[in-house]
């Protein structure tokens, strides 16, 4: 598999997205997944990443996007996020990616109000919708699990589910390992998703709380998980997620560890 970063890194640190690119590329990484807004870039950022990730020799995989009104209870809220995705699925194709990296929302007011199995057909049905959108471009869509109490798609039972529910050759996950330990979900259950995956998140924590930190510095134990990956033979990208670095200013630093520990597990395991 080939090791790649999201550009967040850089950004929530202050650094504008082209340099951000080059101390990518730099560093080592094979490849990028670019965060961005696909409703308001402009004509001229997409050319600037187009062309820095041509002449870096750095293949954009990957753009993530949040879209938790997928799952809201408004129609008008839906449709208007389906179109969103749908520019993002644009882009993506723009850009020579391979997916767009889905992450669905909560259900609303503690499953209490509304029928969580309501919420659960309406995902089904906009991820459908997208996937249909997706296979017109040639790409996949990567469902990403959130290991909160109230994500729709928190372990990798629902998750499971959910894609089995969509029955969509384009509909997919990712697996975040750090969001596997936070779910109390253990490397054994990879192998449930065999066939499903398409895209690797890695990043570590402190075992409670969502941390995005570079390898190293929580208590995940990365091998298994890898190992489990591994067994998996998908033709991907594990990328590093990092964000808020306690010391913005040597962002640099933190991304250098991040791909330094990865590098290593990753050829410890055979991946890379």
């Amino acid at each position: 598999m080939k090791l790649g970063i999201i550009n967040s890194a850089f950004g929530q640190a202050g650094v504008d997205t082209i340099t951000g690119l080059e101390h990518i590329s730099r560093i080592g990484f094979d490849c990028v997944d670019i965060f961005t807004e696909a409703m308001t870039i402009t004509d001229q950022e997409k050319t600037d990443i187009k062309s820095t990730c041509e002449r870096l020799n750095l293949p954009i995989v990957s753009l993530p996007v949040v879209a938790t009104g997928l799952i809201d209870f408004n129609d008008p809220v839906r449709a208007f996020h389906v179109e969103r995705c749908k520019k993002f699925i644009d882009l993506c194709a723009e850009f020579g990616a391979k997916n767009l990296l889905l992450v669905l929302g909560e259900y609303l007011w503690q499953r209490e109000v509304i029928a969580p199995a309501d919420q659960w057909n309406w995902a089904v049905k906009t991820c459908r919708e997208l996937g249909d959108y997706a296979d017109s471009k040639n790409l996949d869509i990567a469902l990403e699990l959130e290991p909160f109490r109230l994500s729709l798609l928190n372990n990798i039972k629902e998750m499971v589910r959910f894609i089995d529910d969509c029955d969509h050759p384009r509909v997919r996950a990712n697996i975040d390992i750090s969001h596997l330990v936070l779910s109390d979900t253990g490397p054994e259950q990879v192998p449930d998703l065999a066939g499903k995956a398409v895209h690797v998140h890695i990043s570590d924590c402190d075992g409670k709380v969502h941390g995005d930190l570079p390898p190293g510095r929580g208590v995940v134990k990365f091998a298994p998980y890898l190992q489990a990956i591994k067994e998996l033979n998908i033709d991907g990208t594990v990328a590093i997620e990092l964000e808020y670095s306690p010391d913005p200013d040597k962002i640099v630093e933190w991304v250098e560890e991040a791909y330094r520990e990865t590098a290593r597990l990753m050829n410890l395991t055979g991946l890379r």
